[in-house]
């Protein structure tokens, strides 16, 4: 069993800032990466940002780069957000996602927090 706690999510407004967090616990073997998706209302689910434990540079979708920062940490198994200058239309489900192997087994497979709602009023 794999457990994905998210946190931070509520209600702000526009210019304002919010930072979500990500938990994972439960029977992880090992973490590729995890990441952050969101989903707005009548729209499909996009990624925001993603970090990688192997390597490379944190990746921020572009209308986010310069407002959005991914900060990571294997070894605590957590994910921050940080969103500032948020949008209206930054408003949407948050996801945090975490790519990665379980226990006993050797394939990655991705598992999914249940959202935080994340509310940018005008």
């Amino acid at each position: 069993q794999v457990q994905l706690v998210e946190s931070g999510g509520g209600v702000v407004q526009a210019g304002g800032s919010l930072r979500l967090s990500c938990l994972a616990s439960g029977s992880i073997f090992r973490i590729n990466a995890m990441a952050w998706y969101r989903q707005a209302p009548g729209k499909q689910r996009e990624m925001v940002a993603r970090i990688s434990f192997n390597g490379g540079s944190p990746y921020v979708a572009e209308s986010m780069k310069g407002r959005f920062t991914i900060f990571g940490d294997n070894g605590q198994r957590t994910a921050n957000l940080q969103m500032n200058s948020l949008k209206p239309e930054d408003t949407g489900v948050y996801y945090c996602n975490v790519n990665g192997v379980s226990d006993g087994t050797t394939w990655f497979v991705d598992w999914w927090g249940q959202g935080t709602q994340v509310t940018v009023s005008a």
